[in-house]
């Protein structure tokens, strides 16, 4: 451990001695009329209360007071839960420093739905990627700031009054709102900074909430706001697609046939990745009771992450000489991989790609809904809902220049297996004077819009006698609407004479230091500025202009619309020491997809493009089941309760899985595309848990589960016809293609919390999740996508009126992502480690101190046991925050 993550601990414990002695002096339980327990304490205190009440699986999370959860982001928090796992990247951007996707026991975030209210809420991404190719169901989580939330609820066993669409679980953000608070003013502002060390940037952060309610506790307004900037630096190694094997028709099969099917890298990367995110937006909350039975209530929620970003790729060209030139003599192949070989120039013939990418990218979110709540006599309750809500993703611009290096001056490189960088280097000249222009393909518009409509009505019934206490029964409907586009874009000019002689830039004299690896790290760059410029002074623009000459990429387009109607009865039941319910839900789903096929007839193409002809294709499907659901709670004494779940989930495949067309890169010959023959996802679950609630604030819990999952998504690859901008005529790509393919997790999971104490307490979790499928994969597992293994969770924490610390550690196994190129890849394991300090000097004013990722975890990415695919390094985060209350 190094001496800053020391100098953290340090003040940790130092802190924790000092509030343990100053705890002395406080007055005695026996000196109080009542003691109130607040904070950390009283959040976990609450949050464990709710989980025992509930009758069906539930783990609950309660912030200890506005922006102040037991993480500084929502889904980090959510992974110290058993069975919730967390991501950083919903494409294969790689990973970053804050989580951004939850899943649950061992699957993809896809199969997790994520509500806020009881709700859904419109997403999107920042990331290009995710914004056309890669669109899963899954919420962004970089839109919720903590700020935003009063409780967080995790549905791990399904109920019929369940929105439907969470194979795994349902994850369920809880607001504010005006009549729960105590005052009829109520104000509190958080003023702090965000340091990042790697970025070596100190960036403001703001927040604020006012609510008003009247003295007749029957209307009330609560407004929050908030404003968030953060500079992040993210350095790797990268290996876009993975590694290629050699063909025996490539020229070098003809001179070396024993590299015929060897593994080699096609492109090795040195990457710089900079980024600016200013995350804003607020929420808004009317209530109204004009009478006793009947609460009103208007939401309306707002959140804008701008993104721009500039990614900065250096790498040995592989595929470029690699199929033309033999190796020279002496180098070695081990388990089918070309682990060592060093390549002589040859006249004229690029050895090294460059690729700079500047972006303009924003994702954002909103809804608005209307609430009432209507107690319409002694035995029957009605609840309507009815909102909108809409999230965009857009990349407007791109610039992005692609230049040839190492002319002529040979290769080398010496792979380590999964767990190291590639040592690579390449010769020639690797300054801006050595570089020719290899081209351009950005500036083109990519946006995502998410969009959905819907209603629900709920009544509740209950009953004053016997066994059957109540009876829940609804409708909901929903008009959902995904869709990608990509209609304007610029034809570029003579870009390269512009940026010749532009601003330059290097790479940071520690690049990289904490991945390892020999590899170049002293570059040069194009500065934003000068890219930007180049590109924009020298390239036409062109909007929503189609024909052969146009920029409308329809390649890039495609919408899923779905109506969704749902009916469900849930019958609760209570006993003198046990409960329930058992329910059915029906769904009824229409999808209408639409797609574009590449075809190189012109009598069948309705549209073209400078990207191509394209023949639009339309797709119709309906879904119509009954799901099931039964759960069942035993009380055997004051302090244990046994849990038995058994219901049918569904889910279904991502937006980008049943529409988006095929897209290839050029630079591998890979891609990917749609199917809109896909059907849902259809999941058996059982689970039972035995809870054990020792003593207060304390729990022991141990737990098991097992989904049977119908038609789970995975991927193969086929060989598909694509328009190549270089060739500009269809050449044949390996793209990566959803497919339906069975899949079951059995899994363990243990949980255990203890107050130490009055003001000490430590928790525990670990989840075993085995995971499989039985679509067989290139490399020949029948992994699931999602599926870690083991997931660990420890933490501690030290609290009293004036002082808190806390500290926590989370690891996660490897996991399947998906494909990169036509190769599976793999996340490997990674920990992080977290810790928090509190100053409370005043009742109307706190101070905190939130590190994250105090180890600095290096993101490992591999391929197989010999074949790594990145590297990436984010370094800590400190944020430091002043909270005042009225």
């Amino acid at each position: 451990m190094n001496h800053r993550i020391s100098l953290l601990s340090a003040a940790i414990f130092s802190c924790i001695a000092f509030g343990a002695h100053a705890q002395e002096a406080q007055p005695t339980a026996t000196d109080l009329d009542t003691v109130t327990v607040t904070g950390i304490r009283g959040s976990m205190e609450k949050s464990l209360d709710t989980k025992r009440e509930a009758n069906a699986r539930l783990e609950v999370v309660t912030a200890e007071d506005v922006g102040k959860l037991p993480a500084h982001n929502v889904a980090d928090t959510l992974q110290r839960l058993p069975g919730v796992n967390i991501s950083s990247a919903s494409a294969d951007e790689g990973g970053f420093d804050e989580a951004d996707r939850v899943s649950l026991r061992g699957t993809s975030p896809s199969l997790t739905q994520t509500l806020i209210d009881g709700h859904t809420v419109g997403s999107a991404d920042w990331f290009v990627l995710s914004q056309g190719n890669n669109v899963g169901r899954s919420v962004s989580y970089s839109l919720l700031p903590s700020e935003l939330v009063s409780s967080v609820e995790v549905n791990k066993s399904s109920q019929a009054k369940l929105q439907d669409g969470g194979t795994t679980g349902t994850v369920n953000i809880i607001t504010r709102t005006p009549l729960q608070f105590s005052k009829q003013f109520s104000a509190e502002a958080s003023v702090g900074a965000v340091r990042s060390d790697q970025a070596d940037s100190t960036d403001p952060q703001y927040s604020a909430l006012f609510n008003y309610k009247n003295d007749a506790n029957n209307f009330g307004v609560l407004l929050q706001a908030f404003y968030q900037k953060r500079e992040l630096r993210r350095e790797a190694q990268e290996i876009p697609g993975g590694f290629f094997k050699i063909g025996a028709n490539d020229p070098v099969a003809a001179t070396n046939p024993d590299l015929i099917g060897v593994s080699v890298p096609g492109l090795l990367g040195s990457t710089l990745f900079e980024q600016t995110r200013t995350r804003k937006g607020g929420l808004l909350t009317i209530e109204f009771k004009p009478m006793d039975s009947l609460s009103l209530q208007l939401s309306g929620f707002s959140s804008e992450l701008e993104a721009n970003n500039y990614n900065r790729n250096y790498m040995m060209w592989g595929s470029s000489f690699a199929k033309l030139q033999a190796p020279n003599p002496g180098y070695t192949v081990n388990d089918g991989v070309l682990t060592n070989a060093t390549y002589a120039g040859v006249a004229g013939r690029p050895y090294a790609v460059y690729d700079m990418i500047y972006r303009e990218a924003t994702a954002k979110t909103n809804y608005v809904t209307f609430d009432a709540d209507w107690q319409i006599n002694d035995n029957l309750n009605a609840k309507f809902q009815a909102g909108t809500t809409k999230g965009e993703g857009s990349t407007p611009r791109q610039f992005i220049a692609e230049l040839n290096s190492a002319i002529g001056g040979g290769a080398s490189w010496t792979t380590h297996g999964a767990g190291s960088p590639v040592d690579w280097n390449v010769g020639g000249d690797l300054s801006p004077a050595g570089a020719t222009w290899g081209g351009t393909w950005g500036n083109q518009e990519v946006t995502a819009e998410d969009k959905e409509d819907w209603a629900t009505l709920d009544f509740s019934q209950y009953f004053s006698a016997g066994a059957l206490s109540s009876v829940d029964f609804g409708l909901r409907f929903a008009d959902h609407e995904r869709e990608a586009l990509s209609p304007e874009g610029a034809s570029p000019g003579d870009i390269w004479s512009a940026l010749q002689g532009s601003a330059t830039g290097q790479y940071p004299s520690n690049f990289a230091s904490g991945i390892g690896g020999n590899f170049p790290r002293d570059l040069w760059y194009y500065t934003p500025d000068a890219l930007q410029t180049a590109i924009t002074n020298n390239s036409t623009w062109l909007y929503n202009n189609d024909g052969p000459d146009g920029r409308h990429n329809y390649g890039a387009e495609w919408k899923v619309k779905e109506k969704n109607f749902a009916g469900y009865v849930q019958a609760n039941f209570t006993g003198d020491w046990w409960s329930g319910n058992v329910g059915l839900r029906y769904v009824d789903i229409k999808q209408d997809i639409d797609t574009f096929l590449a075809v190189s007839d012109p009598a069948r193409a309705d549209v073209s493009s400078l990207f191509g002809m394209w023949q639009r294709q339309a797709f119709q499907n309906k879904h119509s089941r009954v799901l099931p659901s039964a759960n069942i709670k035993f009380d055997l004494d004051d302090s244990l309760v046994l849990r038995v779940a058994a219901s049918q989930t569904q889910t279904l495949p991502d937006y980008s899985a049943l529409g988006a067309s095929a897209w290839g890169s050029d630079l591998n010959r890979t891609g990917g595309g749609g199917n809109p023959n896909l059907k849902p996802t259809l999941s058996t679950n059982l689970d039972a848990n035995l809870e054990w609630y020792f003593m207060p604030r304390g729990l022991l819990s141990v737990g098991a589960y097992h989904m049977d999952m119908k038609d789970y998504i995975a991927f193969d690859v086929v060989n598909k016809q694509l328009f190549s901008e270089l060739t500009n005529q269809l050449e044949t790509y390996a793209v990566s293609t959803p497919i339906n393919a069975d899949g079951k997790v059995t899994g363990v999971e243990v949980a255990y919390e203890q107050p130490i104490g009055e003001n000490f307490g430590i928790n525990a979790n670990y989840t075993y999740a085995n995971g499989s499928s039985a679509h067989t994969w290139a490399d020949g597992s029948h992994n699931l996508l999602g599926t870690s293994k083991n997931t660990y969770n420890v933490g501690a924490f030290f609290e009293n009126d004036t002082f808190g610390a806390r500290v926590s550690y989370t690891r996660r196994s490897s996991f399947l992502i998906s494909l990169s190129g036509a190769n599976p890849y793999y996340q490997d394991d990674f920990g992080t480690l977290s810790a928090s300090l509190s100053y409370s000097p005043t009742k109307w004013m706190s101070i905190t101190l939130d590190g994250l990722n105090l180890n600095n975890p290096t993101y490992k990415y591999y391929q197989s046991a010999s074949i790594p695919t990145s590297f990436y390094s984010n370094g800590r985060q400190y944020y430091l925050n002043f909270r005042f209350k009225y």
